[in-house]
């Protein structure tokens, strides 16, 4: 979907149909009167009788068809107040029955927002709802004939002269942001023989030519030759080898900055390993790199858009496989922070590529803060759900920067407490850690309680477990069925603030 700007009145504007949110009883003659001069017949439009503003409501006013203007759609918001996640999903209620409708071209008039608030922060969440609204998982099946096709253009028109550069400018940071979170899910909804750890690099390298991003790749020997035992072990039953892809971006002048380092969980498949998953849904575990995409994707984007920030990527990628060399349950590896670990679980893998992720993160740059991002637990998704994701923090700002960030992005998140009292739940009789708790309660928290033994004194750290948020069953406005990207645009916004 291309994002156009027209400028002049209604008589320059062109697309196939206008989408115009309403609330419940809003008459929208009087309150958008431009409207009058744009679209003339809803005053007299019979149509118009049958328009009630009810949540979810979509009604289609015509006008004569050589008018300019000559098709409305009107999206009920019902009678909540106006929020940048109801406007979200107006827009994206109305992009799908477009596209239903085998329509090729929108418009959003900017006018028909200022009533709501400032136009260019509901003009940002417009473009971002449409564009993903649009999104279908595509590449590998066939188009059957009579399939809507994509949207060809998005128009956002203005009735002055001009198109005026800060709506310009929040209607393109919209578009950015839908481009994230599209790249993400189709990094998602990939397969697994087809996204691998050595494919997920390439994607990275391809992403970082041309840009300002310095991309390094780490192969498994060189892995190994750093001390990178944890993340091999998740690995070393898999017939793709382990990766670890780093991305750093450097704004000229910010050399010497702390940087915000976002860390990614990657696993490109999930069987649980010799600890073997049930078979049910299994085919979903190529989401388990939702983490390592938000990252790739993020990343990426900021640097694109030349944010004033310093900001580091790290992607810790494998494949978790049960074959003659897996890891073995009750096997114990070194940590690179040269700390004992001992595996009881193979499914519970996430946490080993981490810990060795966190560390070097620690030991090669002095980060401003560390967010990391995973699939980590199922306890996590049992706990809050498929609405809201998870967020330990040690460090109240931060945790706050994430939460607001969240907001932004209409991706949620809960604080979970770090539970002292959990803690002794992590000893080993062999091991100085062990990588799983000794019950099952409170999983989701002892599994954070394991990451923050690999974070230094006094440095800010954030982990987001994402488990319940990352894969959509039921197709929902904004998303398909499939990956969901979420977490992507929460880091891009996270990186367009920065963190000092």
């Amino acid at each position: 979907m291309d994002i156009r700007f027209q400028a002049g009145g209604a008589d320059k504007w062109k697309a196939d149909i206008a989408l115009i949110p309403i609330r419940e009883g809003e008459k929208i003659t009087d309150t958008c009167p431009e409207l009058d001069s744009a679209a003339p017949y809803l005053v007299i439009a019979p149509a118009m009788r049958d328009v009630s503003g009810r949540k979810d409501e979509i009604s289609l006013i015509y006008g004569h068809p050589d008018l300019p203007y000559s098709r409305v759609m009107l999206i009920g918001l019902g009678r909540e107040a106006v929020t940048p996640d109801s406007l979200r999903r107006a827009y994206a209620l109305g992009t799908r029955r477009a596209r239903a409708m085998h329509l090729r071209s929108l418009q959003i008039p900017a006018f028909t927002l200022q009533r709501f608030g400032g136009v260019d922060r509901l003009l940002e969440e417009a473009v971002y709802a449409c564009k993903l609204a649009d999104y279908e998982v595509s590449g590998l099946k066939h188009r059957k004939p009579g399939d809507p096709e994509p949207i060809s253009f998005l128009s956002v028109n203005f009735t002055g002269e001009y198109v005026p550069e800060k709506e310009q400018a929040a209607a393109r940071r919209g578009e950015d942001a839908a481009d994230t979170v599209i790249l993400a899910r189709n990094l998602i909804n990939t397969p697994a023989n087809m996204m691998y750890p050595e494919a997920f690099a390439e994607e990275a390298r391809r992403l970082a030519e041309g840009t300002a991003l310095s991309c390094t790749v780490y192969d498994e020997k060189q892995l190994s030759d750093m001390g990178f035992n944890a993340h091999l072990a998740v690995g070393q039953g898999g017939k793709n080898p382990p990766r670890l892809v780093v991305l750093e971006y450097t704004p000229k002048g910010h050399e010497n900055d702390a940087p915000l380092v976002f860390v990614g969980k990657g696993i490109t498949f999930d069987s649980g390993g010799i600890s073997l998953k049930p078979a049910a849904n299994m085919h979903t575990m190529k989401c388990d790199m939702t983490g390592a995409a938000a990252v790739l994707t993020s990343v990426s984007m900021l640097a694109r858009e030349e944010v004033p920030h310093r900001v580091v990527g790290i992607m810790a990628l494998a494949e978790n496989m049960p074959d003659g060399g897996a890891v073995h349950p009750g096997d114990v590896v070194t940590g690179l922070n040269g700390s004992t670990i001992e595996i009881i679980n193979t499914d519970a893998e996430g946490r080993l590529v981490l810990s060795d992720a966190l560390t070097f993160a620690q030991k090669n740059w002095h980060p401003a803060a560390v967010v990391d991002v995973a699939t980590l637990t199922g306890a996590c998704a049992t706990a809050l759900g498929d609405q809201v994701a998870g967020l330990f923090s040690n460090d109240t700002e931060l945790a706050d920067r994430v939460i607001s960030a969240g907001n932004c992005a209409g991706e949620n998140y809960w604080r979970m407490p770090l539970w002292e009292g959990y803690r002794g739940r992590l000893e080993s009789t062999v091991a100085d850690i062990c990588h799983t708790g000794s019950s099952r309660e409170g999983g989701a928290i002892v599994a954070a309680l394991f990451l923050e033994h690999f974070i230094s004194e006094g440095a800010r750290w954030a982990h987001l477990d994402i488990a319940g948020e990352d894969w959509v069953s039921e197709a929902k406005p904004l998303c398909p069925k499939g990956a969901s990207g979420f977490a992507a645009r929460t880091l891009l916004e996270l990186g367009r603030g920065g963190f000092e």
